[in-house]
């Protein structure tokens, strides 16, 4: 059978991808003994990560090619299944929204978030979607990387991806991506190939960024 244009890309990208499982981040909080700053850092960056990752989802609402594929991108919109964790894990970890938006995000974060945006105003759906595919995709994937923890706090986050929740945020980014390669030609194909592979690095960045506590320089 012939190998999907997503899964293409997954192979082309798993240098990163192997990269990512293997941070110390993601070891420590599998081990439990990721200092709790750390993950105070992450669950704000993470929660205005998904902001932007929301705002660029809506700008591809306008490159949908028919009323099928808008009502499946408004489903990805309307749900954000990572909400009710991240409110629930903030609460436990002693983390207010107030100080979320003092903060602001980091120069990873943005920069990360600003990759998707433009992408999103530049190409059409595929672009787009292949700049999206690769955050729920390696979260999906953390269930068999590093499993459960025995850390109370840590244990609630890696459940939820053990558990497989993002296996239909999964399937449909899949699907946008493997749609619209089926349409495309040779340079749209390329700009899918960059976008994932750029998205694919954000996502080694945003844990090293989480792990180092990154700061603005001024």
């Amino acid at each position: 059978m012939t190998e999907s244009f997503s899964e293409q890309l997954k192979a082309e990208a798993q240098p990163v991808w192997r990269r990512i499982f293997r941070h110390p981040f993601l070891q420590e909080i599998r081990d439990g003994t990721l200092p709790l700053e750390k993950f105070q850092y992450y669950l704000t960056q993470d929660y205005l990560y998904l902001e932007g990752f929301a705002r660029t989802v809506a700008l591809a609402l306008a490159k949908a090619p028919d009323s099928r594929t808008l009502e499946e991108l408004s489903r990805r919109v309307l749900t954000p299944v990572e909400r009710p964790l991240h409110h629930q894990l903030l609460e436990a970890a002693e983390v207010s929204m107030d100080y979320i938006y003092q903060v602001g995000r980091s120069p990873t974060n943005t920069a990360y978030v600003n990759h998707m945006m433009v992408t999103a105003a530049q190409y059409g759906l595929g672009p787009t979607a292949a700049a999206l595919l690769p955050c729920p995709w390696t979260y999906h994937e953390l269930k068999e990387e590093i499993g459960p923890s025995e850390h109370p706090l840590y244990s609630q986050w890696t459940g939820f991806y053990v558990a497989g929740f993002l296996q239909d945020s999964v399937n449909a980014w899949r699907g946008f991506v493997d749609a619209a390669a089926a349409q495309a030609g040779p340079q749209e194909l390329a700009a899918m190939r960059e976008a994932f592979m750029t998205s694919s690095r954000y996502e080694y960045m945003f844990w090293d960024m989480a792990y180092r506590m990154e700061n603005w320089p001024a």
